[in-house]
């Protein structure tokens, strides 16, 4: 509890200054963008950007990848998200949600996602709960995702009481308990399964007696249904909530493939 405070404490304090917010809105615009290009639209130097970005990062609002000689900042939406299930979502609507559906432009014309959590848990534990069919369908929606985990083969996820999966795709590297990389194919409407082929990394380290948790969701069209990628946060906060309590999310949405279910992955 008290990590989870010290967390939310440093989104609070990050989102109070009104120049962090504007760095906030220009990934919310464009998201993967370089230094030099955040740069260009503050009316400030460079070490200046830096200082707040880093400020971002602590708070887990903005997270950073290497790609070739470029370091791209993403806006992470799930401690937004959290903030949302403790105190927003008792008397919201679904519609909120659509605050994590955010989009940027790559240059090959697909969009990347990036999502990440710290959980106090172990590698072995977040493993068991992400690969283990019954706590799967605890956070994720509902849907529990079945495969025997070896590199190369096939996984799907199928609602109870349901005949057909509303998601497939192949285990394409396989390395308990560090990192799963899938193909995914949505397949509960004709719009997401037009979509095609995408691809979803897990990425697990260990950070002191906690782990940080990143999920990258790429080769997604530019312009992808928001569907494929806006459940994320929602699904990420349940796990949260599952290592760290034992308790399952209850948030609009959260269970929506339990029982009768609805569609919409990422609604």
């Amino acid at each position: 509890m008290v990590t989870y405070t010290a967390r939310m404490d440093d989104v609070f304090k990050a989102l109070a200054d009104p120049t962090r917010r504007t760095l906030l809105d220009e990934l919310f615009r464009a998201d993967g963008q370089t230094l030099t290009a955040l740069e260009q639209r503050l009316p400030m130097t460079r070490f200046g950007v830096m200082k707040h970005l880093r400020v971002l990062e602590d708070a887990g609002l903005v997270v950073s990848r290497k790609r070739g000689r470029e370091k791209l900042h993403y806006l992470n939406s799930v401690p937004i998200r959290l903030v949302h299930d403790r105190w927003v979502s008792k008397y919201a609507e679904p519609w909120v949600a659509n605050l994590s559906d955010l989009k940027h432009k790559l240059e090959d014309n697909t969009m990347e996602k990036v999502f990440e959590i710290y959980i106090k848990t172990t590698p072995e534990r977040l493993w068991e709960a992400i690969t283990d069919p019954a706590q799967r369908a605890r956070y994720t929606f509902g849907v529990g995702v079945k495969s025997d985990w070896s590199p190369g083969s096939a996984y799907e996820g199928v609602p109870e009481g349901a005949s057909m999966p509303i998601v497939a795709g192949e285990n394409l590297e396989v390395d308990p308990p560090n990192r799963l990389v899938q193909s995914f194919n949505a397949l509960w409407s004709d719009d997401v399964r037009a979509e095609g082929t995408s691809r979803v990394t897990w990425e697990i380290e260990q950070v002191d007696d906690s782990c940080r948790l990143t999920v990258i969701h790429d080769q997604l069209r530019d312009g992808a249904h928001g569907e494929l990628y806006g459940g994320w946060p929602m699904i990420l906060s349940g796990l949260k909530t599952l290592l760290e309590t034992g308790e399952t999310l209850t948030t609009p949405g959260s269970l929506r493939y339990a029982g009768a279910g609805a569609s919409g992955w990422g609604e």
